[in-house]
């Protein structure tokens, strides 16, 4: 009897903590800037851009919310990760396969994409300033932004065999890449 009883207990305290995790997991609130990842190949390397993916919301981006020739992290929250499985040649430049962070210093006629060897950090500091520690910069290519045809509400990345394209507002970045 004690032993039944025991079970039946233990079956309630189980069912009880499932239900909980259940109604927890309901309960969170979408992101404001969801986790995103791009995947694609180019020229054989297999290549996955994870970003967090944040969104117009009726603000003026280049040159306000993201500051002219100011190093941004290319999204929000953690650095943008860009992997690649073999090397790269990104705007003339070898980049040898690994994982990076992502960067881009935004202008109104060119950017700078940074790929540095510091992976794992949150984007920015307390004071608003990037994460990006120079010294660590594998790879900086100079790349010109062109109006994108359509409007993106959200920052997306788009991989294709001539490279990659970061698309946010009504600005595309396209980086080459083969």
């Amino acid at each position: 009897m004690k032993s039944l009883l025991l079970k039946k207990s233990f079956l309630l305290s189980l069912f009880s903590m499932m239900m909980s995790l259940t109604i927890m997991a309901q309960d969170q609130p979408a992101k404001p800037s969801p986790a995103e990842t791009a995947t694609g190949t180019i020229n054989g390397a297999n290549v996955t851009i994870a970003y967090s993916s944040p969104a117009v919301k009726g603000r003026k981006i280049w040159g306000g919310l993201v500051p002219y020739d100011k190093v941004w992290r290319a999204g929000a929250n953690e650095a943008t990760i860009f992997t690649t499985d073999k090397e790269l040649t990104i705007q003339g430049k070898k980049l040898p396969a690994g994982k990076y962070s992502l960067y881009a210093t935004p202008g109104e006629k060119e950017w700078k994409i940074i790929f540095n060897s510091q992976t794992g950090q949150w984007g920015i500091n307390r004071d608003g300033s990037t994460t990006d520690d120079a010294s660590k910069d594998v790879l900086v290519a100079t790349v010109k932004p062109t109006k994108s045809s359509t409007m993106n509400e959200r920052l997306v990345y788009k991989i294709s065999n001539k490279g990659f394209a970061l698309e946010w507002e009504n600005v595309s970045v396209p980086v080459a890449a083969k």
